[in-house]
Parts: structure tokens; C-alpha cells; sequence
């Protein structure tokens, strides 16, 4: 798996970091999304799913890598 980000589409929401806290975080500069791990470990896949559902602005891809 691997994450990525549309920085310039992030408005800071925080429900990235909210409900995968060990794969995301938030700019202290200015609350947008901070990937803690973009290619994180398998038994974080469900979180970065989540995140991603759940992010009103759209802005987090997951990719299915082999």
C-alpha cells in the first residue's frame, strides 16, 4: 500500500489524523494533512482507508501496490 496526498486541496479537517493518529498529523504551521508513513505496515491498511473515506475534501489516496 501506498498513500498519497493532494496538498493543495487540504483544508486541515482533521479526521485523517483523528482516526489513523499513527499514520497521520497535522502542520502545526497550518493543520493540513502530514503523512507519518506512506507506505505503512499491513495492520495499518484499515486506517488509511479510513482516513481516506472519511477526509471531506477528498484528498488522500490509497494505492494497492503488490
Amino acid at each position: 500500500m501506498r498513500i498519497r496526498i493532494d496538498h493543495d486541496r487540504c483544508r486541515g479537517a482533521g479526521q485523517c489524523a483523528l482516526n489513523a493518529p499513527d499514520l497521520f498529523d497535522q502542520s502545526d504551521d497550518d493543520g493540513t494533512v502530514v503523512v507519518l508513513d506512506d507506505r505503512p505496515p499491513p495492520e495499518l491498511h484499515d486506517g488509511a482507508r479510513l482516513a481516506a473515506a472519511l477526509c471531506p475534501n477528498a484528498v488522500i489516496t490509497v494505492l494497492d501496490e503488490p
